[in-house]
């Protein structure tokens, strides 16, 4: 069974959404131009909208033929990001300083794309949640939404999400069981010195030569801490001290990120970097505080899940292009915390176009519209047949 024909039917209206999204762009909790287009979307095929989970979130409640009580929730990311894009297309960014550089304007069309058909077919016994979620990029919106109730008022008893991947062919998928994605910590360290004229430097606590030597430190803690069979990355992404060239400051500041894959390594680095930063304080008469921030639990899909999605995609793509992974990406992905509350699996459709997410040239590829909406209406209709 390809793609749904019916989906097909409408691929070019669901282009021209995507298009518009992408001409438009607003980042995490912003998302107010977005949500008003899904939620008129959503009512003018006749589904149940509520508004304002998660801040901009929106839920969209389908009941299918029958009498049956169980309910499969969908979600799709609706934020951009905060940054330029440079692509020059005819529908690029009219805003300045933001872009759908991860292809969410991609996911929330295909959800909306799988709203439509189902809503006018109906082909199934129960019902379906429709999850468009605000502020995917690390600023929480997943647990917002969960924060305001969302399984409590729209409970699910299992739930899928999707991710475009350039990095596969247009028509492959990937599906990894277990611990799919990482987890993540964002980082800010603090080193607080005392500054001095930078021709006098033995009058100074010099941060930035502390700073220096905390980097390297703390490089060490994965190569040196962590397990060879456990991945984990440490990066330090952000440096910043002084103002003047002849001027030692007063402070230096270091930020990054940590991801794992399991909750005692992940426990054992923040550990780690509490120690060194501790112990490098004291060697240098300074101060130095570490904050360390949780951003994204380990997504993990389960068995069961993972194998509806396979099976499914097999029947909508070639099969020869469906296959499951068992490498998880170090990448991470909040809709991890909707996995933590309910059981289900996210997977990756590739498409054409090399450029990586987040990349100031990143576009995504349309074709893949019907393709996601077809993956998830087959998903929706596999696991909630009617019966005759």
């Amino acid at each position: 069974m390809p793609t749904i024909e019916r989906i097909e039917g409408y691929a070019d209206e669901l282009t021209a959404i995507r298009r518009d999204l992408h001409a438009h762009p607003e980042i995490g909790f912003e998302e107010k131009r977005t949500s008003g287009i899904v939620a008129e979307k959503l009512a003018q095929w006749g589904i149940e909208v509520h508004r304002g989970l998660g801040g901009t979130g929106v839920v969209g409640v389908l009941k299918g033929n029958g009498s049956g009580g169980k309910r499969i929730g969908l979600r799709a990311d609706m934020d951009a990001l905060p940054m330029e894009e440079n692509t020059n297309l005819p529908w690029r960014s009219t805003v300045p300083g933001r872009f759908h550089g991860c292809g969410h304007d991609g996911h929330t069309t295909i959800l909306l794309g799988t709203a439509r058909y189902l809503a006018e077919t109906k082909n199934f016994d129960g019902t379906v949640h429709f999850i468009f979620q605000p502020a995917e990029e690390g600023l929480g919106g997943a647990r917002a939404m969960l924060k305001d109730g969302l399984f409590e008022k729209f409970p699910c008893d299992e739930i899928y999400g999707i991710h475009n991947a350039p990095d596969l062919k247009h028509g492959e998928l990937v599906i990894s069981p277990g611990p799919s994605m990482a987890s993540a910590d964002f980082f800010d360290i603090t080193i607080t010195g005392f500054g001095a004229h930078g021709a006098m430097p033995e009058r100074s606590r010099d941060p930035v030569v502390i700073a220096m030597n905390l980097g390297q430190a703390l490089q060490s803690i994965v190569s040196r801490n962590v397990e060879p069979t456990h991945a984990a990355v440490l990066s330090l992404t952000q440096i910043h001290a002084g103002s003047a060239y002849n001027v030692i400051p007063n402070e230096a500041t270091l930020a990054g990120t940590v991801r794992t894959f399991d909750q005692p390594t992940r426990m054992m680095i923040r550990e780690r970097m509490k120690t060194i930063a501790s112990g490098m304080a004291q060697a240098f008469g300074v101060e130095i505080k570490v904050e360390i921030r949780d951003i994204f639990s380990v997504l993990i899909n389960t068995e069961e899940h993972s194998k509806v999605v396979y099976d499914v995609a097999r029947t909508v793509l070639d099969p020869k292009n469906v296959a499951i992974k068992e490498t998880p990406r170090m990448g991470s992905e909040d809709f991890a915390d909707m996995l933590l509350a309910v059981p289900g699996a996210y997977f990756w459709l590739g498409h054409d176009g090399s450029v990586p997410v987040h990349n100031p040239g990143f576009t995504l590829d349309d074709k893949i519209l019907p393709i996601g909406a077809s993956m998830f209406a087959r998903i929706v209709e596999t696991r909630l047949p009617v019966t005759a």
